[in-house]
C-alpha cells in the first residue's frame, strides 16, 4: 500500500514532479512521439503521474525506456520496475510516483489507455 501523496510544496512531492520532469524530458530528447501527461491524483494509487508516449518501432521504443531508465539511475532515483522490454511492443516502466508507457503505434492504439484513464487521445491515433 502506498503512503499518502504528499502535500504540494513537501520533498515526497517535489521528487514526484522532478521524475516526472526528467521523463518528459528523456522522451523529448529521443524523440518519442504523441506523448501524454495524465494527473492521477485523485483517481488512484497507482502513481500520480501516468504517462504515454510512442516509440515509431521496437528498437526505437527499447531506447526510449533505456534512456530514461539509465537518467533515472544517473540521478539517483534507483532501479524501476519494468516490464515489457523483451519484446518491446509496449514496455512498462514503474518509477514510484510516475508510470511510464512506451508503446509501438500499433499497439498502443489497441489498448487506448488515454480512454480508459479519461484523457484526450493525440491526433491521429484513432482507432480505425
Amino acid at each position: 500500500m502506498r503512503t499518502p501523496v504528499p502535500a504540494p510544496g513537501e520533498p515526497g512531492q517535489a521528487r514526484a514532479d522532478d521524475l516526472k520532469a526528467l521523463a518528459l524530458e528523456c522522451l523529448d530528447e529521443m524523440k518519442a512521439e504523441e506523448t501524454i501527461a495524465i494527473d492521477l491524483v485523485g483517481k488512484t494509487s497507482l502513481a500520480d503521474t501516468m504517462i504515454i508516449t510512442s516509440g515509431r518501432s521496437q528498437r526505437h521504443v527499447g531506447s526510449i525506456a533505456d534512456r530514461f531508465i539509465q537518467e533515472m539511475k544517473n540521478r539517483g532515483y534507483g532501479n524501476a520496475r519494468v516490464e515489457g522490454m523483451p519484446a518491446c511492443d509496449w514496455v512498462l516502466i514503474d518509477a514510484g510516483d510516475v508510470l511510464v508507457h512506451v508503446f509501438r503505434p500499433e499497439v498502443r492504439g489497441f489498448y487506448n489507455l488515454e480512454k480508459m484513464w479519461g484523457a484526450d487521445r493525440p491526433v491521429g491515433l484513432a482507432v480505425g
